[in-house]
């Protein structure tokens, strides 16, 4: 998938968060669902602070910064095929997870609002990036500006997944 439809896709996927974000009322929103793990509030948090990160590094590679390093086989695979491997629980970076926090439906659609803003700006330049200069990732390794698009798409997408479990438990 080429970047005009990683953009495309990032861009309906973020449709689908907000459109989502509609339906939930306040007080569901920040309540821990009835599985345990993150609430409504705090995967939007998450998501887009991650996402918002991302993006920096993605400008960092694009304005030039970054070094020249390989990118992991398993990581290319993943980016190849759009997805994380099935099966596995993945747990955020230490980093990020020490950011977490449950915000208002008012905060997070402030945050989906910085996001695209932000995605907007960094598209306007990525044609200009270098392919092999990368920023690191948490956990995948360096990333070049392309492969950071790509991974923005793929969480975003992972988490749109958790909404959907975090929705049903709710009906069962």
């Amino acid at each position: 998938m080429g970047t005009a439809k990683d953009y495309k896709k990032i861009q309906d996927i973020v449709a689908s968060y907000s459109s989502k974000l509609k339906e939930f009322s306040e007080e569901t929103f920040l309540l821990n669902p009835p599985i345990g793990g993150w609430s409504y509030s705090e995967v939007y948090f998450h998501i887009f602070d991650a996402s918002i990160l991302s993006l920096m590094e993605m400008t960092n590679t694009i304005s030039g910064k970054g070094e020249r390093k390989p990118t992991a086989f398993i990581v290319k695979v993943i980016l190849f095929f759009g997805s994380l491997p099935p099966g596995k629980k993945y747990n955020a970076p230490k980093r990020l997870a020490a950011r977490l926090k449950k915000v208002s439906k008012t905060e997070a659609l402030a945050l989906i609002d910085q996001f695209l803003l932000e995605l907007d700006m960094a598209m306007k330049k990525i044609e200009n990036a270098d392919s092999t200069l990368k920023t690191p990732h948490p956990k995948l390794g360096y990333l070049n500006a392309f492969q950071w698009l790509r991974f923005i798409r793929i969480h975003l997408n992972h988490h749109l997944q958790q909404l959907r479990r975090i929705e049903q438990s709710y009906q069962r």
